[in-house]
């Protein structure tokens, strides 16, 4: 687990009362979903979980299921039988008899299709299976933790997820919060990607963020959550001389006044349609119209949260914080 729980930083009340409820079910023989949105850190806590159980000394195996092709998924799983299908010469231990005895994390559970979930179903309930091509039944002992990043109870009330799955790995539930929601530890967690990419770098020191490039990290609402903000971190400290402190902070790397137009063609993009209104018109005011239309909309779409709404705009905090005032609006929304 090198390098892995000493990255799980934090002192916000939501991530500490994950913590607490990992400590919690650790050492119980049952079965973890995990839920969260993607960058949330969602392997760490079940690595965490798999290393503060009486299973530390065994095997921690993970997958992910959305990067097996459906049709290979079930014997990365389960093994197979030498013969069991062309190319197969000889026999395949799945990860569930090579997690014997351990932990096997499936993360992006809901991508599997409804055979590997009724087999799944059968293991977590006897501890029972068959290779893909074999008649022979085996057992095995392993723990499993499941994640995913989308509403598996939705997906069940569809028909895209089999409910009796559900409510076997839903023993307990851990929801991850979003980096938005834990706003204290931004800076802890930048400061951290930020000292260890220095390290990498061969330098001797980190010399810190500028206050601007702090309010800038905190005033983002990362839907990327930690990995994005890994990735900011480390691309600003890189392009900052060693020894001075970071001041310039790129949110995003594709922005470039050559980046190609986005169309389904790869051609330039036509002319858009105008609109249709009646001339002759104030323009400066009906586009101030719109403008404040669209911002109290958004407002109300997320509740007065402003960081919220600022994500909805695709625009910074401070930028909508801008357009509040411009408009007298800052009285209609909340600080966070």
């Amino acid at each position: 687990m090198r390098g892995e729980t000493d990255r799980l930083l934090g002192e916000a009340p939501s991530f500490l009362k994950v913590l607490e409820e990992v400590s919690l079910v650790a050492p119980l023989e049952k079965p973890v979903l995990i839920v969260g949105e993607r960058g949330t850190g969602k392997e760490l806590i079940a690595s965490r979980l798999h290393f503060l159980s009486n299973r530390w000394e065994g095997q921690f195996l993970k997958m992910n299921c959305a990067a097996i092709a459906d049709s290979l998924l079930e014997t990365e799983l389960f093994g197979h039988e030498a013969g069991a299908f062309t190319g197969a010469t000889k026999t395949h231990q799945g990860r569930f008899e090579r997690a014997h005895g351990g932990t096997l994390f499936l993360d992006e559970l809901a991508t599997t299709s409804t055979l590997v979930q009724e087999k799944l179903l059968r293991v977590i309930e006897y501890g029972e299976f068959e290779r893909v091509g074999g008649s022979r039944t085996l057992t095995c002992d392993v723990r499993l933790i499941a994640a995913t990043n989308v509403d598996l109870p939705s997906l069940a009330a569809e028909g895209k997820f089999r409910s009796d799955l559900l409510d076997r790995l839903a023993f307990d539930v851990i929801t991850l919060p979003p980096l938005r929601e834990r706003e204290a530890d931004i800076e802890i967690l930048a400061e951290h990607f930020a000292v260890s990419m220095a390290k990498e770098l061969g330098w001797e020191y980190f010399s810190g963020f500028s206050p601007e490039a702090i309010d800038l990290l905190n005033s983002h609402p990362w839907p990327g959550n930690v990995r994005e903000l890994k990735n900011v971190v480390e691309r600003a400290v890189y392009k900052t001389e060693a020894g001075e402190p970071v001041e310039t902070i790129v949110l995003d790397p594709f922005e470039s006044p050559y980046r190609p137009a986005s169309d389904n063609h790869g051609s330039p993009a036509g002319p858009k349609a105008v609109p249709q209104t009646s001339f002759p018109m104030d323009l400066k005011s009906h586009v101030q119209e719109i403008e404040i239309a669209t911002i109290e909309a958004a407002m109300e779409e997320a509740k007065h949260n402003q960081k919220k709404a600022a994500e909805l705009l695709s625009l910074t905090y401070h930028q909508l914080r801008g357009y509040l005032k411009k408009y007298e609006l800052v009285g209609s929304g909340a600080d966070n």
